[in-house]
Parts: C-alpha cells; structure tokens; sequence
C-alpha cells in the first residue's frame, strides 16, 4: 500500500473530489486552510491581504497498483492550469491496522 498527499489550490478541490470518486479511491483525509508555497515556481498561499488564495491537502491510503492513475489524473490537472498549483507525493505504507 501507499499514502499519497496532495497539496493543492483550494481552487481543485471539486476536481479532486471527482478524480477520487472516479477512481473509487472512497477513504481519506482533507485539511482546508493550509498555508505554503511551491518548492519550484509557486507563489505564496497565505491567506494575508498581500497573498489572499488558500491551499488545501489531502491524504489517501491506496493500493499499490491505483497510484500510476492517480498520480496521472494529478499531473493532467496540473497541465490543464499551472498557475492554480498541485502536487502529489507518494510514501510506502509499512502496517495498518
């Protein structure tokens, strides 16, 4: 199994919502509000006057074998509006229980 965290432009979330029920990815966790910048050409997300848009992030515990489609609907998002932002990462999952 894997974990992937995705961290994006609140601006996605309904977009998100979509790919997961698309992909029958059914658990997991979503923070609003979240705070950041892109490592490589993002501009801040701050929520301040100077910064005012937001990001939000979600985490899923998928098979091994969904994340390739994921990782794709990700990507196919980003392409479609650079500008908005979103990444995803992807971490092995030693137990559940």
């Amino acid at each position: 199994m894997k974990s992937v965290f995705i961290a994006y432009n609140q601006a996605h979330t309904e977009r998100i919502n979509f790919i997961f029920d698309r992909l029958k990815i059914k658990g997991y966790t979503q923070w609003d509000n979240v705070s950041g910048r892109g490592s490589e050409t993002g501009e801040p997300h701050l929520g301040t006057h100077t910064w005012p848009e937001q990001n939000s992030a979600v985490l899923t515990i998928v098979e091994d074998e969904q994340v390739q489609e994921l990782l794709e609907a990700v990507k196919k998002l980003d392409e479609i509006n650079k500008d908005v932002g979103i990444r995803a990462f992807v971490w092995n999952i030693e137990q559940v229980y």
